[in-house]
């Protein structure tokens, strides 16, 4: 089904598509035959990855700088999008995310994390959709969650709380934009290791005794193109009557535990230590 021109013809953002996740799926797209847009907060990151992409598909790519928890950067950001062409697809793929424990975190650490993963995605999606409506234009936008939307997650508190927000996002607008040719869907993913998230987000996985992915039903932790094919079909147009549904992509795993049993047995010095690591980060 994944024919190379599945996303001729489609202009797509992916925030935080520097890194990660959203680099593999920025990739994908490229491949498909899509148009990307990426935005982050370091451009030379994105600019790598832009090159790197430009490179192996011959895609178009442009990129630009943007801190998305910012509304008024984000505005500026889709005038300048629209200058050259309408978007076709928004792909809300920037988060940020630590463990610590809920009755340590600060406010401006909580606000750390509800600014990209919440507030950002909203206002991209409100700035995209408004373009879209005015011009009459069909869009969908994908938005990247977590499986703590299904089971809540202990330790990550204010991830879960953003990512809930995200999907009733997703819900809600799909009933009040789908009627006007826009639909939103999402995948709440599950361990799909990167540099970055694997150490704070899975800190169990320093020790040897449990490789990752070694609770997961599959015996195994996901594939990056996994997730990013899951991506692509939903955002093409075979996916059409695909509306306000987030597809989970987990092997199963929240089907046996949130993944954050394991903190409870933490002492505080096994705290102290992870704190200590990271210096003041969700103090």
């Amino acid at each position: 089904m994944f024919r190379p021109d599945l996303l001729a013809g489609k202009r797509i953002l992916v925030t935080g598509g520097g890194t990660g996740l959203g680099a593999a799926m920025a990739r994908r797209f490229a491949e498909l035959g899509a148009e990307l847009v990426l935005c982050g907060r370091r451009p030379e990151v994105l600019e790598e990855t832009a090159a790197r992409v430009r490179d192996e598909t011959g895609a178009r790519v442009q990129t630009h700088g943007c801190d998305i928890r910012d509304g008024g950067a984000v505005e500026r950001l889709m005038d300048e999008i629209w200058h050259t062409a309408p978007l076709d697809v928004l792909v809300n793929n920037a988060a940020a995310t630590f463990i610590a424990r809920t009755e340590h975190l600060s406010f401006r650490a909580v606000d750390a994390v509800l600014g990209p993963t919440l507030h950002g995605a909203v206002y991209c999606t409100l700035a995209a959709g408004r373009r879209w409506i005015d011009g009459a234009h069909r869009g969908t936008v994908l938005s990247i969650l977590s499986t703590s939307t299904l089971t809540g997650r202990a330790f990550t508190v204010p991830s879960s709380i953003a990512k809930s927000g995200v999907l009733a996002m997703t819900r809600s607008l799909a009933v009040e934009w789908g009627p006007k040719g826009i639909r939103t869907v999402a995948i709440a993913p599950g361990p799909f290791p990167t540099p970055g998230a694997s150490l704070q987000l899975r800190p169990e996985s320093r020790d040897r005794a449990q490789p990752p992915g070694s609770r997961n039903p599959l015996g195994r932790v996901g594939e990056h193109h996994e997730l990013a094919n899951l991506a692509s079909y939903l955002v093409c147009d075979e996916a059409g009557y695909i509306n306000g549904e987030m597809v989970t992509i987990d092997g199963g795993e929240h089907l046996r535990s949130s993944g954050a049993e394991d903190l409870l047995r933490w002492t505080d010095s096994d705290w102290e230590a992870l704190r200590a690591s990271r210096g003041t980060t969700g103090r």
